[in-house]
């Protein structure tokens, strides 16, 4: 039986149970149980992160913006963080929680949570997803080459393997990861839908500041 089922009707659902728990700064709070995986999920918007070591369903949309997924294959603990830029273009920028969407600072949320939940840096291992060019015209700021390049240099540095990769290119992703098994699921989205996500996006981004195979799906 999956440990996101419950058979006892007075112990509270694995859903309710995540509901139910503190967050952390930065930490993805938006729960839902998605029909077509028969399962609880949770949203990770622009400047968050989520950490579990069950198979719950991680979840992001990108345009530009880069998601890595991290796993320790031997702890079965895996997360995702989903950052729009690899650096803030002023210290102001980078202001109380607003650090997430940017990458280094999004890449320590997630390793530091992750050994806080019981994983190895030494048996960590990620699969990349994004930076893709998904608005016509904008190839001058290379917002997707740069956020790719900066998370594959960071990973290099840090000596995390990148397992896998689906990056750069002009589509915009659906990602799904599952933390426990190190499943990582991806759709590639029609390149029309491309300017409303990126508005989604900013405006998502804006709300937080106030307050080894890849399957396709």
């Amino acid at each position: 039986m999956s440990p996101l089922q419950r058979t006892d009707p007075a112990r509270p659902s694995r859903l309710e149970w995540l509901k139910a728990q503190p967050r952390e700064p930065g930490e993805a709070s938006f729960f839902w149980h998605d029909v077509q995986f028969a399962n609880a999920a949770v949203k990770v918007l622009p400047g968050e992160y989520f950490v579990d070591s069950e198979d719950i369903l991680i979840m992001t949309t990108l345009g530009s913006c880069i998601a890595a997924c991290l796993w320790d294959r031997r702890a079965g603990i895996g997360g995702l963080n989903h950052f729009m830029l690899p650096e803030p273009g002023s210290s102001s920028d980078a202001g109380e929680g607003q650090g997430g969407r940017y990458g280094a600072y999004a890449m320590e949320l997630l390793i530091n949570r992750m050994l806080k939940r019981g994983a190895s840096r030494t048996h960590l291992e990620a699969k990349v997803f994004g930076g893709g060019q998904v608005i016509a015209g904008m190839d001058t700021l290379n917002v997707g080459v740069r956020n790719t390049r900066f998370v594959l240099d960071y990973l290099k540095t840090e000596r995390i393997p990148v397992i896998s990769k689906d990056v750069l290119d002009i589509h915009p992703r659906k990602v799904c990861f599952m933390p426990a098994s190190g499943r990582a699921m991806v759709k590639r989205l029609a390149a029309s839908s491309a300017a409303q996500l990126l508005a989604s996006e900013r405006q998502a981004a804006a709300s937080a500041v106030s307050t080894g195979s890849i399957d396709l799906f």
